[in-house]
């Protein structure tokens, strides 16, 4: 029988700016600084992406030291990177880059996508590495929505698709660097699931639309608490879905080192920084045009 985990912190999800992006920030706040090994956790969207707007052009950019990982609920992407992949990320898909030693990477909503208009709406994660493997060969790893393991409850009406790591014997396409789980869950009604967490995994879930509730305690719903926090104990989460809704849950082995973060880098001391600024700007992280 499961024990479910203890409820750490129920929190908002903050809307920030980001240059000409505004998008909602629950990771890091002043009360949550991150849900370790897990930085960062932006939800952008849903965007009324046209030829008229269109905020979501994101140019050449590097990243070292963590792994940026995008989860497309809604829209269409094209990512191209230093290493030479270039791929068309549509809705339902997961694109998870190892930064390693360095990468540089651009996505943008498809030219044929801004053509036709539609909403632009994903997660955005920052899962660190540990140090040493801060300095890996960067890679990058893109894996279909039809491509993915999908667990479903009773009813049939929440379907939880395993990115990456594992859920009740049906494990994800991703390679992770850490003991990570990662998944994505719509529903389509009420319904039922206990998801499966290990007792040393820090955790969380954050509710993108619609409403749910947690461990029979805790109700999650937009606009209001949208993110839940967990304590190092218990083995599953209870989820109950009340109508149409979208989630994720992450949880991962804590590093449980110290963080050293400049922009897009993320490394373990001040040093580390600037030898990533001064590599970038050598041209050691490769080049997008």
């Amino acid at each position: 029988m499961n024990i479910y985990k203890s409820i750490k912190y129920l929190g908002e999800s903050p809307l920030v700016n980001m240059g000409s992006i505004r998008l909602r920030q629950p990771i890091p706040t002043n009360e949550v600084e991150n849900v370790d090994p897990f930085l960062l956790l932006h939800h952008y969207g849903p965007y009324a992406i046209s030829e008229f707007n269109n905020p979501f052009d994101l140019g050449p950019h590097p990243h070292r030291g963590f792994e940026p990982i995008t989860l497309l609920f809604q829209g269409e992407q094209l990512h191209r990177d230093s290493l030479g992949n270039e791929s068309v990320v549509k809705s339902g898909d997961v694109q998870w880059t190892t930064a390693g030693r360095g990468i540089i990477h651009a996505e943008a909503p498809t030219k044929e996508f801004v053509k036709k208009g539609g909403d632009l709406e994903g997660i955005q994660l920052w899962l660190n590495l540990p140090a040493k493997l801060k300095m890996i060969t960067p890679d990058y790893q893109h894996v279909k929505s039809d491509d993915m393991s999908i667990v479903t409850d009773f009813s049939e009406n929440i379907h939880l698709k395993v990115v990456a790591g594992d859920q009740k014997n049906k494990f994800g396409k991703i390679k992770t660097q850490t003991p990570v789980n990662v998944f994505m869950i719509e529903a389509t009604g009420k319904g039922e699931l206990d998801i499966e967490i290990p007792t040393n995994h820090q955790s969380c879930v954050y509710l993108l639309d619609g409403e749910a509730v947690i461990n029979n305690e805790a109700t999650l719903s937009k606009g209001k608490t949208q993110l839940i926090t967990f304590n190092l104990d218990g083995d599953a989460i209870k989820l109950e879905t009340k109508s149409r809704s979208k989630l994720i849950v992450i949880s991962g082995e804590p590093i449980k080192e110290k963080i050293a973060q400049y922009g897009p880098y993320v490394m373990n001391n001040q040093t580390e920084l600037l030898e990533a600024m001064r590599d970038y700007q050598n041209g050691k992280m490769g080049h997008l045009y």
